[in-house]
């Protein structure tokens, strides 16, 4: 890295040579009025131009993002400049969804005798993990004489974790387990939420005693309360494919954009109220986290959920049966576009396991029209489309028929009425036959 002649330079002392040389060889002394003022411009532009070259850092004020949040690229230049460096200029590459601040994604800064700093706003419009290419930061001399181009710093990554919208359900869990949730279960034990008084029993702790009905019947009594309990809630998301146009968080949602961000909203509420939460990843063999709780657990998920824009590989219903099993009694929320036969017969295979299911469809509104294939049969896919449509509703009649509900998303109440249902079926008396 050495400081170059900029074009101006070069222009500038061949413009002065040639009109110099033409004076004296034509005795013009008009032609040399003008050239001589260019040669003294190279002149002090070649002398003082700067001999060290600076060093560029890079930093950002935050590496990991929510969707519409900004941070600030900041490119550093330490050290005490070379008085002689006239102009610091920064230039980042633009990356998809970011939005930056300038719009062009450049700055200018004059130099000065401390230290330099060069800031670009930017702005993370999609969730997922971007490496941001190496910025070209440019020096340059007084008169814009000489240049030179900075080593190029270190890349940066941003990860953007999914939008958590302001997701909110009814607390009516089915089959609720475990002995750390905040879900009320139907059996007494230990918990917050008052079950009634009664008569007290051998093993009764004393600090459960109701001394003021104990005063008034002559006999100890004690406060019961319902056991408070979780439930292990499994997210199943179909990463295996995606259907209709990403525009950001600005525009229209495809159908991953729907899923991975339902799936962060359903996980911080679940964990938000002690249930444990498991993540599975449909497209790939080992992804998908543990079930767990907790807000460390909802990071591990988050992380895990930025990755899911990577294409997965389809996987047949006994593959995803075998690779993802799951336990009977868990609250099963499917995250698709239904439209994989594959993950259709999973959704049943887990219905048969003893699993409550709800599929939660994430097919875009209108996906016909949004739908861009660059096809020689362009001219039939409208009409194979609607075929498949009209299929997948039969499946769904079909999941319907087994007692699998199936909703749209829509955020905060999206899950209300089919988890009502689901625990009034679950706590409803069983017959015998």
């Amino acid at each position: 890295m050495t400081w170059r002649p900029t074009h101006a330079q070069v222009r500038a002392v061949c413009a002065a040579a040639g009109l110099l040389v033409v004076a004296v060889v034509a005795r013009r002394p008009d032609l040399a009025v003008f050239g001589l003022p260019l040669a003294f411009v190279a002149v002090w532009g070649r002398f003082f131009r700067p001999r060290e070259v600076p060093v560029a850092e890079t930093e950002l004020d935050a590496n990991v993002l929510f969707e519409g949040q900004a941070t600030t690229y900041r490119v550093r230049v330490p050290g005490t400049l070379d008085p002689d460096i006239d102009l610091v200029v920064a230039a980042l590459p633009r990356t998809q969804w970011f939005r930056y601040d300038p719009p062009q994604a450049a700055v200018a800064e004059p130099a000065t005798e401390g230290p330099l700093s060069l800031e670009v706003g930017l702005r993370s419009e999609r969730w997922g993990r971007r490496q941001l290419e190496k910025p070209q930061v440019i020096a340059t001399s007084a008169l814009g004489s000489y240049r030179v181009h900075l080593p190029p710093a270190a890349a940066q990554t941003v990860r953007t974790l999914p939008l958590r919208e302001g997701f909110e359900a009814v607390d009516a869990v089915p089959r609720p387990a475990g002995l750390v949730g905040l879900h009320r279960s139907r059996r007494p034990g230990e918990g917050t939420e008052l079950a009634g008084v009664r008569p007290f029993r051998t093993g009764d702790r004393l600090r459960r005693i109701n001394w003021s009905v104990s005063a008034r019947t002559r006999e100890l009594h004690v406060t019961s309360t319902w056991s408070d309990r979780d439930t292990e809630v499994v997210i199943l998301l179909d990463t295996g494919g995606e259907v209709g146009v990403s525009e950001g968080i600005g525009g229209r949602s495809s159908s991953l954009d729907t899923a991975v961000r339902a799936a962060a909203s359903i996980a911080e509420h679940y964990l938000r109220h002690g249930d444990r939460v498991r993540l599975v990843d449909t497209g790939t063999a080992v992804g998908g986290v543990r079930a767990g709780s907790g807000r460390s657990h909802l990071r591990r998920i988050l992380d895990v959920l930025v990755h899911a824009d990577q294409k997965g590989r389809q996987q047949d219903e006994t593959s995803l049966a075998r690779r993802h099993r799951i336990r009977a009694d868990s609250l099963v929320l499917v995250l698709s576009p239904l439209l994989r036969p594959a993950i259709l017969g999973y959704v049943v295979t887990l219905v048969h396991s003893g699993c409550t299911v709800i599929a939660v469809d994430t097919l875009p509104e209108g996906v016909s029209d949004v739908i861009d294939l660059d096809q020689h049969d362009a001219h039939f896919w409208p009409l194979a489309w609607r075929i498949r449509l009209l299929e997948r509703r039969r499946e769904l009649d079909r999941l319907g028929d087994l007692g699998v509900p199936t909703v749209r998303w829509r955020g905060a109440g999206t899950l209300d009425e089919v988890l009502r249902d689901a625990a009034r079926v679950a706590s409803a008396p069983r017959m015998r036959s």
